[in-house]
């Protein structure tokens, strides 16, 4: 089982383009990184949980549920004091924009919301930047990482939201790269690296397993070890990009546990190429759909050819 550690969340995504002051009407969907990265797993065949808190409301009510019916496992508090977290997401050429809010309940995440036992029984944990955003979640989730080094793979993606962090980006950049240091596998924008390098954080200064950065509609390049491979993107015509990333992601970790090489082994050239190719195909395909959860099931896209190419290279094949 891979868990997701972070913020689970509502996203009320515009039903029309431009900006927000002249929406009228949003459709509400679940979302949240880490979430949408469990989500994706399950949906790939890969057993996974979330860890986070919402608030004991409807909303709350809502993203137990969902999570449920995608199969994946809730180790969620419910917080009596803070509401479920929302987003409101503005769509411009299928590309999002976000206002985040605050004072809900992921951000009151507590260490002794945590079950830590069962943590060190897990495959992998994958978290993301915006719990360190806040305390105490920021607190909890370098308690859980520091707890967990060594003994399971870190995962982690580095996913800046600097509209948290006004005027306390130099205490965001800190935490990131506090966080890098504890990560065995990374990815990023190509948008979130250059603004690291250019604020003097490389990642070659790291000793990841593995780093991919995305790089949109040119795809993506993978690093591990010495090698380092662009892969090119599938061509798709996107309705929302929301989640992309995510399911890049995702897949990108499915593809890892599959091939036996989320804990040991030697990627090799040939197989971080098959890797990129498969979190790359099962990326495009989310932007077909709208909404964060956007992943398609095996059984939606194993007839393909190209899934059943991907799939035996990547060892997740399935009858369908």
């Amino acid at each position: 089982m891979i868990v997701s550690l972070g913020e689970v969340l509502i996203d009320f995504i515009a039903r029309e383009e431009g900006p927000l002051f002249g929406v009228k009407t949003f459709e509400k969907h679940p979302g949240g990184a880490p979430a949408n990265v469990a989500v994706g797993l399950s949906r790939l065949g890969v057993e996974s949980a979330l860890l986070s808190k919402v608030g004991r409301d409807p909303f709350g009510e809502f993203l137990l549920k969902s999570l449920g019916e995608e199969g994946v496992r809730p180790i969620i508090a419910e917080d009596e004091e803070k509401h479920t977290g929302v987003v409101f997401v503005q769509l411009t050429g299928a590309k999002p924009e976000f206002i985040l809010y605050d004072g809900v309940a992921y951000f009151n995440l507590k260490p002794e919301d945590v079950d830590f036992e069962l943590l060190k029984e897990v495959e992998a944990l994958h978290f993301g930047t915006v719990l360190f955003a806040r305390e105490p979640s920021r607190t909890t989730q370098f308690k859980v990482l520091k707890e967990l080094k060594g003994k399971v793979p870190l995962s982690y993606d580095v996913n800046i939201r600097l509209d948290l962090w006004r005027e306390k980006e130099e205490e965001m950049l800190r935490d990131i790269e506090r966080a890098l240091e504890l990560a065995d596998i990374v990815k990023l924008g190509d948008g979130e690296l250059a603004y690291l390098e250019e604020n003097g954080i490389s990642l070659e200064d790291f000793g990841f397993r593995v780093a991919a950065v995305t790089l949109g509609s040119e795809g993506s390049e993978l690093t591990s070890g010495g090698l380092r491979v662009k892969v090119p993107a599938y061509p798709v015509e996107p309705v929302d990009t929301t989640g992309a990333g995510d399911a890049f992601m995702a897949a990108l970790l499915a593809a890892l546990k599959s091939t036996g090489l989320l804990r040991n082994g030697e990627v090799g050239e040939e197989g971080l190429v098959k890797i990129g190719r498969f979190a790359n195909f099962v990326a495009a395909l989310s932007t077909m759909r709208r909404g964060a959860w956007s992943v398609p099931r095996l059984e939606e896209i194993a007839l393909t050819k190209e899934f059943r190419e991907l799939s035996r290279a990547v060892g997740t094949e399935r009858s369908p």
